[in-house]
């Protein structure tokens, strides 16, 4: 059995019917759902909620029949600090750890495959981690 963390992209073209990208993001749901666990984590649910007018609305969007929340592991922390220094080095301006870093490093972390539309930072920074990417 697989186990999945699906990024926050892929649930947003779900969530909104997104025109160009709703057909891949749905089959990778439907593929990764057939396949074994989906899970997503605090800082996916808190990228999904904007697109929600309440909390009790998302968390009945994100049915826990299918969804299965995990706690960021504490360990991710440390990974996504890595990368972000890296990312510095590199010319990044930003001056705190990208959420996308919390993310992959959470999937690096449980050995998760991270299905996302948002490939190349996780590629750079993460290359160890399984990715499922258009």
């Amino acid at each position: 059995m697989s186990e999945y963390l699906i990024d926050a992209n892929v649930l947003l073209d779900i969530a909104t019917a997104d025109a160009v990208w709703l057909p891949w993001s749905l089959e990778q749901f439907n593929t990764a759902s057939s396949r074994g666990a989906i899970f997503i984590n605090p800082i996916i649910y808190a990228e999904l909620a904007p697109a929600f007018l309440s909390a009790n609305e998302l968390d009945h969007w994100l049915d826990p029949g299918v969804f299965r929340r995990a706690a960021l592991p504490y360990s991710a922390g440390w990974l996504a600090a890595q990368a972000f220094i890296k990312y510095r080095r590199g010319g990044g301006s930003r001056n705190a750890p990208l959420p996308d870093f919390y993310i992959c490093a959470h999937a690096e972390i449980d050995k998760l495959t991270l299905i996302t539309r948002d490939a190349t930072r996780y590629r750079t920074y993460f290359p160890g981690v399984a990715l499922i990417s258009p």
